[in-house]
């Protein structure tokens, strides 16, 4: 008797074999490929890195430019002090990734040597745990067993394969320390340049309008960016980034205005 075959109504809902095209695979293994690039960057930290950075520029030089403006303060005191806060930022941005990243691989290598350690103690324990997790995903024993063997049989990246069944980690996945420090700095820098620009041409109330217009459709098109990036609706991921660095910014400037007030 010859195995059942795929359930497609389950796998591929609306899918007809029978009305398989050339077209159909072409545009499947082009949905792959763009799927295998965007993996790459979210492997190799630069995504998180580079989203984290512009909007944290976006949002703490902005809040940090109208609460010097709310204070009543000159244009030439909001101007160094905004780059003083860019370059700071930047750098911290990019010392906390690098760090972050480069302990996140730490940590999983170190699981690594354990797991090592563990095969070397009784092989057939860790061959158990995998067939194990590998039925919780959906393998039949049989399959399961078959699957574990050609763990153990791909010689050296046997471990890297264990590790990545039984925890669902891996030491390339934290991805490179230096891209993600490299992402974050250039784009914290960039954020935090938008609301600075305006007050290089104009000061005071037109200055502020201004650096709320700019950063406001900038954020607008960070959300966007996102919303197309990850398949969901572009206008309500830019809504709601919007709506985060106007909530964070009518905070800052408001009490910048108090303190102001009290301090004059």
């Amino acid at each position: 008797m010859s195995a059942p075959g795929p359930d497609w109504a389950a796998i591929a809902p609306g899918w007809d074999p029978a009305a398989r095209t050339r077209q159909d695979d072409e545009a499947a293994e082009a949905e792959l490929a763009a799927i295998g690039r965007t993996a790459g960057r979210v492997a190799g930290g630069g995504i998180r890195a580079a989203v984290l950075g512009v909007n944290d520029g976006l949002v703490t030089n902005l809040c940090f430019i109208l609460g010097i403006a709310g204070a009543s303060v000159d244009a030439a005191t909001v101007r160094l002090s905004g780059l003083a806060s860019l370059v700071a930022g930047a750098l911290s941005m990019a010392a906390g990734e690098w760090v972050s990243v480069r302990g996140q691989r730490e940590v999983a290598q170190g699981m690594e040597a354990s797991l090592q350690d563990a095969w070397r103690h009784s092989p057939p324990v860790v061959m158990a745990h995998l067939a194990r997790s590998l039925r919780e995903r959906g393998l039949d024993p049989v399959t399961a067993v078959r699957a574990t063997r050609g763990v153990v049989s791909a010689g050296r990246t046997a471990r890297q394969t264990s590790l990545r069944i039984l925890f669902g980690v891996g030491a390339e996945d934290a991805g490179s320390p230096a891209v993600a420090a490299a992402s974050s700095l250039l784009l914290f820098a960039l954020g935090a340049l938008v609301p600075l620009v305006p007050w290089f041409v104009t000061e005071g109330t037109a200055a502020v309008a201004a650096s709320a217009a700019v950063t406001a459709l900038a954020s607008l098109a960070v959300g966007a960016a996102l919303g197309l990036g990850s398949g969901r609706s572009a206008v309500r991921t830019a809504v709601r980034q919007l709506l985060i660095v106007a909530a964070a910014s009518a905070v800052t400037y408001a009490l910048g205005t108090v303190a102001g007030d009290a301090v004059l």
